[in-house]
């Protein structure tokens, strides 16, 4: 439980504290992020149906659902999906970049980054909102678990912090791979269940995204932050997103 609080306290608004903050818990966190994302996913698409039921367009509903996550998660994941492209987009040595990442302000990169990933949630959503009502419910929550793969594999062993202090270096390293593999075999069995081929299809285009950009953090930055889990949660879920609303 103390690890499935802290998750819930990491990747969402809801009120619960967490009373543990070792690496033991956070390895938890870590893995059951995607449970969280699941919840997060549930939450916002039923508000969205709501709104559908009570007479408002898809695409408004969509946009809300995706407005409606980002109040949700405090902004954080796109805050670190500005300041990733930021620092990976300039081009500078790894210690520049990690500077340009720690500063408040948002440069072209990250502006553009939050604007396109925004514009393909919204229309992504809005395609999966016309489905039957237990479908959309479910096929949300299956991108936004998916979405959350991103942290589970940005915490794998193997990849470094690329600083000696902030989250990157309490969650680094936290989540053996073989436990990872776990995870998402969970997630894409039970993604099955709502699309047999585009669900596990999602999860693994999810954890190819976040392996991706992960491994190019390493190579450009010495490793990850807080800020790359942030980009990896936001781009891998709206890699799963894209799949799933692909007919």
């Amino acid at each position: 439980m103390g690890g499935l609080r802290l998750a819930l306290s990491l990747f969402t608004v809801a009120p619960v504290r967490a009373d543990r903050v070792d690496r033991p818990t956070v390895r938890l966190a870590m893995l059951l992020a995607p449970l969280a994302g699941a919840l997060l996913g549930l939450v916002v698409a039923a508000v969205a149906l709501a709104l559908v039921a009570a007479g408002a367009a898809p695409p408004l509903a969509g946009a809300i659902l995706v407005a409606l996550a980002l109040l949700l998660t405090r902004g954080l994941h796109v805050d670190g999906l500005a300041d990733t492209a930021d620092g990976l987009g300039s081009y500078s040595t790894a210690d520049k970049a990690l500077e340009i990442m720690k500063k408040s302000d948002i440069g072209p990169f990250g502006v553009a980054a939050i604007a396109a990933v925004l514009l393909v949630d919204a229309a992504a959503v809005t395609s999966l909102l016309s489905a039957p009502i237990s479908t959309a419910l479910a096929t949300v929550a299956v991108a936004f678990a998916a979405g959350r793969l991103g942290a589970t594999v940005a915490c794998r062993r193997g990849l470094p912090a690329a600083r000696p202090e902030g989250l990157g270096t309490l969650v680094a390293q936290t989540v053996p791979v073989p436990l990872l593999a776990a995870v998402v075999a969970v997630i894409a069995a039970a993604a099955a269940l709502v699309d047999a081929w585009r669900g596990p299809l999602a999860v693994a285009v999810a954890v190819a995204v976040a392996w991706a950009l992960t491994a190019h953090a390493r190579r450009r930055l010495g490793g990850m932050t807080g800020d790359v889990i942030g980009a990896a949660i936001e781009l891998s879920t709206a890699a799963a997103l894209v799949v799933l609303a692909t007919h």
